[in-house]
C-alpha cells in the first residue's frame, strides 16, 4: 500500500452491557484474590463513506428484562441497562443499517447480539470459527445459543491480519491468545488519529501494563505475544489504546450517540 492513508468518518462507542465476575483474581493470578470486578463491555459502530461497520455486538440486550443478569460462563454475571437497538436508534439506525460486523471473538459479552444482524456480511478469524462451532466450544467459555444463527450467515473467514479497505482505515490485527482466533482492530479517523480496539487481548490497563494473562485463556505464551505486539503498533502508530473492560477508561470516553471522527 503506497500513497496517504485511509479513514473512517467516525467512531462510535456503544454500552455494550457490564460483566461482574466474583473474583478478580481470574484476570490477575495472584492479586485480589476472592474480591468481585466489574467490567465495562463495548460494541463500536464505524462508518465510512455511508457504510455502517460494526466490531463486537456486546451482551444479549434481552437481559435488561433481567435486571439482576445472569450467570453465562466462566462464572460471570452479565447485565443490561441500555439495549443495543435503543443505542442505534438514537443514531437513526436500525441493526438492518448495519452492512459489515467484524467479530474480536465469540465470548457472550462479544456475540451476544449476533442475531439482530444476521443479514450483516461477518468477518471472523478462521480459528476463531473453528473453535466456536467446534465440539470442544465449551473449553473456551463459548456458548453457542448466542451465534447459531450464524450458521447461515454470510462469513468471510480470515486468516490473520486483514486491510479490510485496503487502505490502512480499518485493520484486523490477530491477537490470539484469549481465545484460538481472538483479533484486535486498528482504525483511522481523520481528527482523533489512530485508535486501536484491543478486544480482549488485555482487559485492563492494569493487566496490559503488567502483562497479567487471564487464568481462563486459551494459551498464556500466545496472550504475552499479542500484548506486546499491541504495545509495539501502538508506539508505531502512535495510536490511542482502547481497552473493552477498562471501567475507568470506559467512563472518561463520550458514548454514543456522541462520536469521535
Amino acid at each position: 500500500m503506497t500513497g496517504q492513508l485511509g479513514t473512517i468518518d467516525r467512531l462510535y462507542v456503544l454500552d455494550a452491557g457490564k460483566a461482574i465476575a466474583p473474583d478478580q483474581s481470574v484476570y490477575t493470578p495472584g492479586k485480589w484474590q476472592g474480591e468481585p470486578a466489574t467490567l465495562s463491555c463495548h460494541a463500536y459502530l464505524l462508518q465510512r463513506r455511508g457504510e455502517w461497520i460494526l466490531w463486537d455486538t456486546g451482551i444479549d440486550e434481552r437481559l435488561a428484562d433481567a435486571p439482576e443478569g445472569p450467570i453465562i460462563a466462566h462464572g460471570i454475571r452479565g447485565l443490561v441497562t441500555k439495549p443495543l437497538t435503543a443505542q442505534l436508534a438514537e443514531i437513526g439506525l436500525a441493526p438492518a443499517d448495519v452492512a459489515m460486523v467484524l467479530l474480536s471473538h465469540a465470548h457472550f459479552d462479544h456475540i451476544g447480539n449476533a442475531r439482530l444482524f444476521r443479514d450483516a456480511r461477518w468477518y471472523i478469524q478462521r480459528r476463531e470459527h473453528a473453535a466456536m462451532f467446534g465440539k470442544d466450544f465449551s473449553t473456551f467459555g463459548y456458548a453457542p445459543l448466542l451465534y447459531d444463527c450464524l450458521r447461515q450467515a454470510r462469513l468471510e473467514l480470515m486468516d490473520g491480519d486483514v486491510d479490510l479497505f485496503g487502505d490502512g482505515s480499518v485493520r484486523v490485527i490477530s491477537t490470539p491468545g484469549h481465545t484460538p482466533g481472538h483479533c484486535s482492530l486498528l482504525v483511522r479517523l481523520a481528527g482523533s488519529g489512530a485508535v486501536l480496539l484491543s478486544g480482549d487481548a488485555a482487559h485492563d490497563r492494569y493487566n496490559m501494563a503488567h502483562r497479567c494473562v487471564p487464568t481462563m485463556n486459551a494459551s498464556a505464551e500466545a496472550t504475552l505475544t499479542s500484548m506486546e505486539r499491541i504495545a509495539a503498533i501502538v508506539d508505531a502508530e502512535r495510536a490511542q489504546l482502547w481497552l473493552n473492560h477498562d471501567t475507568a477508561q470506559s467512563a472518561g470516553l463520550a458514548h454514543a450517540p456522541a462520536y469521535f471522527d
